[in-house]
């Protein structure tokens, strides 16, 4: 079971997605990346899901891109996740933009159970989910700035919509980690559960949504996320630019040779002026 990236279990009209790797706390590889787009592709298609259900094994949700399994065009290991990808305009044909089409289009109701870490991807995929719910051992935190980067998943206009502009801000510009208790006070989790008890809260609502039919379903996810369209495109375009023009930097690579060297990053020769 290890060697599966991403788990299917379907059930009642629930289809539950379980990150599959625990041991580096559930972070997207290629292959991660490729199954989850793969089974939301297939669950889309699938008329007896009625809704997914997304959690991580191992009690984290996810750690977000793996850098050790990241392979750089340069000596640089890790240099940035696009780097190798040749740009904005390639990054459509990386896993992770194929993920994020597959995510954005995604038209039936999406639930997190997000225990744990929660970092980069990890906290971004959270935003596209119609219902968050976390573990009271959720730590979760968007990194971008520390790593020489910029949000993606085009959280930069979802979180502002969740939480509002002044504490998205907050939240990119420190890096800060944010608890269980502040994810459900901002509102980017509807409620925290003690982690034993936290899948199954998640799935008992999964439950309750599956009920219904699956195209009055889609029907109305279409019309909830209608306004948002515009906004998430121009997101990502923004996004994939910066992520493009920042990938690989100096500063990208200092943060990334500083993880992998486990201390901290040193920007200080790094800034312009």
């Amino acid at each position: 079971m290890r060697d599966i990236p991403v788990l299917e279990e379907l059930d009642e009209g629930v289809l539950r997605l379980t990150l599959n790797r625990p041991h580096r706390k559930n972070a997207f590889d290629d292959a991660q990346w490729n199954g989850l787009r793969t089974a939301l592709e297939r669950a889309r298609g699938d008329d007896s899901v009625a809704v997914v259900v997304v959690t991580g094994a191992g009690g984290d949700f996810s750690a977000g891109q793996d850098l050790r399994a990241f392979r750089s065009a340069t000596a640089d290991e890790g240099a940035g996740e696009v780097a190798s990808a040749g740009g904005a305009e390639a990054i459509a044909l990386h896993p992770f933009g194929r993920f994020m089409n597959a995510l954005c289009a995604f038209d039936k109701p999406l639930l997190a159970a997000a225990p744990g870490v929660a970092v980069g991807i990890g906290a971004t995929l959270l935003f596209h989910c119609d219902l968050v719910y976390v573990g009271e051992s959720l730590r979760l935190r968007l990194p971008f700035v520390s790593l020489g980067l910029v949000p993606e998943a085009a959280s930069s206009y979802l979180l502002q919509v969740a939480i509002g502009s002044q504490r998205a801000a907050e939240l990119f510009y420190t890096a800060e980690w944010v608890d269980a208790r502040r994810a459900v006070e901002l509102g980017i989790a509807a409620r925290a559960f003690p982690d034993r008890v936290l899948l199954e809260a998640t799935l008992e609502k999964a439950r309750e949504i599956a009920r219904w039919p699956v195209r009055s379903l889609q029907a109305t996810k279409r019309c909830l996320r209608a306004v948002h369209a515009e906004g998430i495109r121009i997101a990502r375009a923004a996004e994939d630019a910066g992520m493009a023009a920042q990938a690989g930097s100096p500063e990208n690579v200092e943060a990334i040779r500083a993880f992998l060297e486990k201390r901290e990053p040193d920007f200080r020769n790094l800034r312009p002026g």
